[in-house]
């Protein structure tokens, strides 16, 4: 089985992976859920594979790529753990959570993932097409989000589609469940809150700390002041729409859509991307969202908000 030339899209199947399997061997990039949102992958140790991920997303090369590989011995091979990155891997792997690790010396991993840094961002992950095109390609993949840079993360196929066109190949596998990027943490510090809560890494660690909104310095993917920015203009902590505007809403706070109507965090964050790239298709000029609580993966939803509004 090969990806179709008119539209590159496959259904999960054992030949489908196969299929994409060939595609990253041969050098290429194919977009592939994970359980987060749709990833670009390519190989991870390949800088021409990597340059073509940057090339398709117009990603700035100082922002580096999160390396996913399918268990903790891959990973304990690319970058050191120390007993609170080990700790983490055993209580959130395979899972939601992207560790940001010092890289060894002949890891293989092409500097263009990292961005020239002496760390690499890794992650185990869950979803199953992920972990079967993992196993069949037998190499470590770099996998920003599959959409062009700075937009709405795709949490579909068609999302992925949108954004990139006709040109790559996309392993469909349906709406991906938590539908926000993955938590990343260096040491102690949360470099991007996500589905992995404060309160869950507390638990494990005793305590965290919250990284700056915006570095200076960018050291892990998703730092960007501006980012998952839909291409109109969106106004964070609305109680109601004005003329132009559609609004997404959240608990008592209606709208032309709805983020959760009973006011579910969770089912918040799993549905926020698809109301964005919604808003975004819609007739209406300007976006605005109902105000979302803060706390527990609220944070992350927030987050992602704040840098969809910056311009």
């Amino acid at each position: 089985m090969t990806f179709p030339d008119h539209d590159p899209t496959l259904p999960f199947s054992p030949a489908a992976i196969q299929a994409a399997a060939t595609v990253i061997g041969a050098g290429g990039i194919v977009a592939v859920p994970t359980e987060t949102v749709y990833g670009l992958a390519a190989d991870a140790t390949d800088a021409n594979a990597v340059a073509h991920i940057y090339a398709a997303k117009g990603r700035p090369s100082f922002n580096p790529l999160i390396v996913h590989v399918p268990d903790l011995a891959a990973a304990c091979g690319l970058a050191m753990f120390d007993a609170d990155a080990l700790a983490l891997a055993e209580a959130f792997w395979p899972g939601p959570l992207t560790l940001v690790r010092p890289i060894k010396a002949g890891s293989g991993i092409a500097s263009l993932v990292t961005a020239g840094l002496d760390t690499v961002a890794i992650r185990v992950p869950r979803h199953r097409a992920m972990q079967a095109l993992l196993a069949a390609s037998g190499r470590p993949l770099a996998a920003p989000s599959a959409n062009a840079s700075g937009g709405i993360s795709p949490t579909r196929a068609a999302h992925v589609r949108a954004s990139l066109g006709a040109g790559v190949p996309v392993l469909d596998d349906g709406a991906t469940e938590a539908g926000l990027e993955s938590t990343i943490v260096a040491g102690r510090t949360i470099l991007r809150p996500g589905p992995i809560t404060a309160t869950m890494l507390a638990t494990v660690l005793g305590s965290v700390e919250q990284g700056p909104q915006a570095p200076s310095i960018v050291t892990a993917p998703g730092q960007l002041a501006s980012h998952y920015a839909p291409r109109k203009p969106l106004r964070l902590n609305a109680m109601a729409a004005e003329a132009d505007e559609w609004l997404i809403g959240f608990g008592a706070v209606a709208g032309q859509d709805s983020l959760s109507a009973n006011g579910d965090p969770v089912e918040a964050a799993a549905r926020l991307f698809d109301a964005l790239h919604r808003a975004d298709a819609s007739d209406y000029a300007r976006l605005a969202v109902a105000p979302i609580p803060a706390e527990g993966i609220g944070e992350a939803i927030n987050d992602r908000l704040r840098r969809a509004a910056t311009r």
